[in-house]
């Protein structure tokens, strides 16, 4: 029983295998059919793109190569042109060139007319020198030297003649507005002048009272001396002593101290310094309120309070016996009417004068001109450009670039040169004049020479044969001139050079 089953399985398991082996045949045969089917399709469609494509680029080409057909047209037509426009050119360069031929053979057959006329005349002209040296008994170039000499000698008095009238001119102009501007400022400018000695005297309440000042053996006065820099001066002058310094800055600390100990009566080494000390501050406070007082009169606004306080120093410096601070009140008022008479910034010309001497502060603290310190100070603590070049120019340590620069030289010489402003020693004003004298003197021609106005004015006598009327103009230019290179001044000096011919004769 067993096996007959067994072989039936058997039997249908290959049945089973035997069908599907037929099964998946038949199903790889139709497979292969419809791939086959398919790619016969992708062919005819490769083949039906490559047409197709076949065709675009014949198409494609075919319109390539009419476009070029028809470029190549036109380049050709358009050569053609070209070509006949060439020949036409060509055509007219040479009838040109043709033309140009003939006229250079007419230039060079004019040419050698023309140089034989010059040969000819070259000819007459020695013909004609000679004929003129033979008549005249001179040569021609002795001839030729008299004539330029005589042009020239007429072309200087001619040219002399111009510019006396010129200067002449100009100067009337220039002297008018110039004394109009000043007259104004100075009309305008209206301060005190008070020339500081180097003695301060201080009252004495009594003859008793100049005992405690000089102390037992003198020590009080010694200590005075010692700590304020002074000469204390006790003589036979009744109830008063002097203060003996030439520092005004000294001299007020210790007239301010001498005044509270008489006042106080207690004197003596200590209370003397005590004194001394608060008498330092207090001087100190007043050189700040004396720079605000100035600062504020003149209107001036955002200067730096150290400037401030140099400016209250001024107070305590003199120059040939003029106070610097009112000196400088002064160059600040003129130079800022003169600005505004002239168009200028009158504000920056007010500021550049007021502190154009701020370098005399600390002259004694820097070394150099106190031009060039009180530029470096004013460019140190912020000052305008402008200013700063003010300041270093008013004395030419610097040459003038800007117009504030040349206002406050002047206003700084108007200041300084006006009668009475400033002391001068007798020495050097003699050596001035005669200075003056020896340089008007120097000169070709001159035959005596007077500084007079005290050295304002210097007039020369000229020997009449040795110099003419257009000479005398020029004379008194360079003499001018040479004072101001080798001459050092307050203000100006006027040079007059005077001529006078005189013809004496007796009738017998």
């Amino acid at each position: 029983m067993v096996v007959p089953i067994i072989i039936s399985i058997i039997a249908g398991l290959g049945a089973g295998w035997l069908i599907s082996t037929l099964w998946n045949k038949v199903k790889a045969n139709s497979l292969l059919r419809q791939a086959q089917e398919r790619l016969s399709r992708v062919e005819e469609e490769i083949r039906n793109k490559k047409r197709e494509f076949e065709l675009e680029k014949k198409e494609e080409l075919h319109k390539i190569r009419a476009a070029f057909e028809k470029e190549s047209s036109e380049k050709r037509e358009e050569l053609t042109r070209l070509s006949k426009k060439l020949i036409e050119r060509e055509e007219n360069l040479d009838r040109r060139f043709q033309e140009l031929e003939r006229k250079a053979k007419e230039l060079v057959s004019e040419e050698k007319r023309l140089e034989e006329e010059r040969e000819n005349i070259k000819r007459l002209e020695e013909e004609y020198k000679l004929r003129l040296e033979k008549i005249a008994g001179i040569s021609s170039e002795e001839a030729k030297k008299i004539l330029l000499e005589n042009i020239k000698k007429e072309a200087k008095e001619e040219a002399l003649k111009i510019i006396q009238e010129t200067e002449k001119e100009a100067k009337e102009l220039a002297n008018k507005r110039a004394r109009m501007i000043i007259a104004t400022a100075i009309q305008r400018c209206a301060v005190d002048q008070v020339a500081e000695s180097t003695v301060s005297i201080v009252p004495l309440p009594s003859e008793e009272m100049k005992g405690r000042v000089i102390g037992r053996e003198g020590r009080n006065i010694r200590t005075f001396e010692a700590l304020t820099g002074v000469d204390l001066i006790v003589d036979d002058t009744p109830e008063a002593v002097a203060i003996s310094c030439f520092d005004p800055l000294r001299r007020k600390i210790a007239e301010i101290s001498l005044q509270r100990l008489i006042a106080d009566t207690r004197i003596h080494p200590a209370r003397i310094e005590e004194v001394v000390e608060k008498a330092k501050k207090e001087v100190e406070e007043l050189i700040k309120e004396e720079g605000e007082k100035v600062v504020f009169d003149l209107g001036i606004s955002d200067i730096s309070p150290e400037l401030t306080r140099l400016l209250g120093k001024l107070k305590f410096r003199t120059s040939y016996g003029q106070n610097v601070l009112q000196h400088s009140k002064e160059v600040a008022y003129i130079a800022g009417i003169m600005a505004s008479e002239i168009g200028a910034d009158s504000h920056l010309a007010k500021r550049a004068g007021l502190l154009h001497d701020i370098g005399k502060a600390m002259d004694q603290e820097m070394e150099g001109p106190h031009a060039l310190i009180g530029a470096h100070l004013a460019r140190r603590y912020g000052e305008n450009p402008e200013v700063v070049h003010a300041i270093a120019a008013h004395h030419e340590e610097k040459p003038a670039e800007t117009v504030i620069a040349v206002l406050i030289q002047a206003a700084d010489a108007i200041s300084a040169s006006r009668p009475g402003a400033r002391k001068e020693v007798l020495e050097a004003y003699l050596k001035r004049i005669e200075s003056l004298e020896k340089i008007a003197t120097s000169f070709d021609g001159v035959e005596k020479a007077y500084a007079i106005q005290a050295g304002r004015e210097v007039r020369i006598m000229v020997h009449p044969n040795k110099v003419s009327d257009e000479e005398a103009v020029a004379l008194c230019k360079n003499i001018a001139s040479k004072v101001e290179k080798e001459l050092s001044y307050p203000g100006q000096i006027k040079v007059t050079v005077i001529r006078e011919l005189r013809a004496v004769e007796y009738a017998k």
